[in-house]
């Protein structure tokens, strides 16, 4: 797989095309290793406003207010960032119905040395699918586009939240 100017296709550069083609401007994040060559990308692209957040409850409130006043965004975190946010994503996105869009870089799985981020990563999807979100784990960087562009644009089609979750078999893991 390769991007339009020839050079090897990276997941990072497949979601950041995703971002623009869904309109999506503003990244919140906290940063994370696995992202860090999304959050390089996107904030070395004038088409982006990205900034760090303290917390993952804070970038989703900031997402929430920036969707509900017109602004597409999207929130990046690490798997054990979002243990923090069941609460509020019930009471606020899930509640008020508006399509925050997650990026989640997946710990936990294929070989984590670290107990507490095998539990968040055990609990994750059974969280999202007991509040109706939308949730794709990508792998495959042939299946990439298609996924990251599908879930966005159903996320703002049907003003409902949704997460991508990035699998160490698409990012390479925790380096």
């Amino acid at each position: 797989m390769t991007s339009a100017e020839g050079a090897p296709a990276t997941w990072h550069g497949i979601l950041r095309q995703a971002f623009k083609d869904n309109d999506v401007r503003l990244v919140t994040y906290v940063p994370d290793n696995v992202l860090r060559p999304l959050i390089e990308g996107v904030h070395a692209d004038p088409f982006f406003t990205a900034f760090t957040c303290a917390r993952e409850e804070e970038a989703v409130g900031i997402v929430t207010g920036a969707t509900m006043s017109g602004m597409r965004g999207v929130v990046l975190m690490q798997t054990s960032g979002f243990a923090t946010l069941p609460n509020v994503l019930a009471s606020l996105p899930v509640a008020c119905q508006v399509p925050v869009v997650m990026v989640v870089s997946e710990r936990g799985t294929l070989g984590e040395f670290n107990p507490g981020q095998a539990i968040v990563c055990r609990t994750m999807r059974p969280i999202l699918d007991s509040m109706g979100i939308e949730h794709h784990t990508m792998s495959r960087l042939d299946e990439a586009a298609f996924v990251a562009d599908r879930t966005i644009r159903q996320a703002f089609a049907t003003r409902w939240p949704a997460c991508l979750i990035l699998s160490p078999l698409l990012t390479g893991g925790r380096k």
